[in-house]
């Protein structure tokens, strides 16, 4: 019983061929194509508001450097939306419960800040592993501990993403199950349990957009701290 939990979270195969890259890029269909016209209807214009309000939340801290990194956060906020969100929909598979798709992700955008950091400004990168007025003796086991904050952070980035929307399928199905369970037997009961399903989804529904938001904010984070 406890192994059919985890199943959900197993990727789904096709004459032996993982499927998970077409359940990545499926979602992407979903969002309108780009016309030769700015807005052809509503959805488009709601597409253009929300990417508008995503590139001004992540780029307002950076400066112009920076901005050159809009494309790529935008469309990462956009793909790890869209995945989670289509992730809630029954029979569907949700790749970025994988931590390793995840670490794929943070691994590479967090060594790209880390080197243009050391490329544009290396003293002051190198700086941020000693704080200002440490002392002497202190100085070896500050840097050894702020050298592993920094390694950690990729390592944070993928579990934490993993973590909570890992943990919200689990509840989402114990709780289904639990309801299902109880309606021939006690139906009251069966009604209250699936109020608080239809609350949990309605919470993992801002939890999947909070945690895609948290994954690239952070990482602009990461960027602003090297540029």
């Amino acid at each position: 019983m406890n192994l059919s939990f985890f199943d959900q979270f197993t990727s789904p195969c096709l004459l032996g061929i993982p499927l998970i890259l077409l359940s990545m890029l499926f979602p992407t269909l979903l969002l309108p194509t780009p016309d030769n016209r700015w807005i052809t209807n509503r959805l488009s214009a709601l597409q253009l508001w929300l990417l508008h309000l995503i590139t001004k939340q992540l780029m307002t801290p950076l400066n112009k450097n920076g901005h050159k990194w809009a494309l790529i956060l935008t469309s990462l906020m956009m793909l790890l939306l869209t995945i989670n969100l289509s992730g809630l929909l029954p029979y569907t598979f949700t790749p970025t419960t994988q931590l390793s798709m995840n670490m794929a992700l943070a691994f590479p955008l967090w060594l790209a800040t880390v080197l243009t950091g050391l490329r544009n400004q290396p003293s002051i990168s190198l700086g941020h592993l000693l704080p200002e007025g440490t002392p002497t003796p202190l100085i070896p086991a500050l840097i050894m501990i702020e050298t592993i904050s920094l390694l950690i952070r990729p390592l944070a980035l993928g579990v934490r993403l993993t973590a909570n929307l890992t943990a919200g399928h689990l509840l989402i199905q114990l709780i289904s199950t639990a309801t299902i369970a109880l309606l021939p037997i006690m139906p009251t009961v069966s009604i209250l349990t699936m109020s608080i399903l239809l609350l949990l989804t309605i919470l993992e529904v801002a939890v999947a957009m909070i945690q895609a938001y948290v994954f690239v904010l952070l990482l602009s984070l990461y960027l602003q701290e090297n540029i």
